[in-house]
């Protein structure tokens, strides 16, 4: 898949708590991987917040900021579309 065709290119995405499929690492690099930025602090800049279990201050700026917020799942569903 071209990194620049997915519906995550250009977008800065932000993960948070523990995820099920990936370390911090790796959906790091799932990210960059889609064209999008990687980020590690949730700002009026972040398009997409995935959460996992324990998300903590970064879920609550986003819906403070009104960023989407994704689960993993929800992720993973909008890749395989």
């Amino acid at each position: 898949m071209s990194t620049n065709n997915t519906i995550f290119a250009g977008k800065t995405i932000v993960a948070t708590g523990k995820l099920q499929n990936y370390t911090r690492d790796e959906i790091q690099m799932k990210i960059m991987s889609l064209g999008a930025k990687a980020a590690s602090s949730v700002s009026r800049k972040t398009d997409y917040l995935i959460v996992g279990e324990k998300a903590g201050s970064k879920l609550a700026k986003a819906q403070q900021l009104g960023v989407t917020i994704l689960t993993e799942q929800e992720f993973e569903e909008m890749l395989a579309s």
